[in-house]
């Protein structure tokens, strides 16, 4: 199914969930309310710290939600506004809001925190969460994070394939060292990675 002309709450009904490269969150509203935005429009399975089927009532949204937050490991900030929480913890808050949809599949636009804690961080939670069953496309130019938790790279070159398969085959190809990597490997631009 062709999902690229539908809108975004129809993409998300067909198990689709994202975060953006600039994050949007709703910068005045608390951590809580924010990933209780992304579980409006979906039945609610069980995230896998949650017990039992969430119901759809606000208690169970805020539950759902909850679960989200911890999941993601920023429970303990749910009623802080969310401007007030650091770059990587507002990463993790737009991941939670994804996750609160219930995605097959979850896309991520450059994810990674600058810090190098809260990247440790965030690849911990995306190893957790593929060893859950998740599905998760990656966007980023952070090689040493995407080779952490990818189980298959794309590299795209001006809109052209130019490499496809596991992290140390991509990372040893000619083409991928030639127009990203040279004699170091720093990051690389606008790299696809699905896991």
């Amino acid at each position: 199914m062709d999902v690229t002309r539908l809108p975004p709450h129809r993409r998300a009904g067909h198990g689709l969930g994202r975060t953006f490269q600039n994050i949007r969150l709703f910068g005045a509203m608390s951590v809580l309310d924010n990933v209780m935005v992304g579980a409006e429009r979906r039945p609610l399975p069980t995230l896998p710290r949650e017990r039992g089927r969430v119901g759809r009532g606000p208690d169970g949204l805020e539950r759902h939600a909850l679960a989200a937050l911890d999941f993601v490991g920023v429970a303990e900030r749910a009623g802080a506004r969310v401007g007030s929480l650091s770059y990587g913890h507002q990463r993790l808050v737009e991941i939670a809001r994804a996750l609160a949809g219930n995605p097959k599949l979850l896309f991520l636009d450059e994810p990674g925190p600058a810090q190098p804690r809260e990247k440790d961080e965030l690849v911990r939670l995306l190893k957790r969460l593929k060893g859950h069953g998740l599905t998760i496309f990656i966007i980023d130019h952070d090689m040493a994070m995407v080779e952490q938790v990818a189980d298959h790279i794309t590299v795209l070159n001006f809109g052209k394939r130019i490499a496809d398969g596991t992290p140390s085959e991509v990372l040893r190809h000619p083409d991928v060292i030639a127009a990203y990597l040279g004699e170091e490997r720093p990051t690389m631009s606008r790299s696809h990675v699905a896991s």
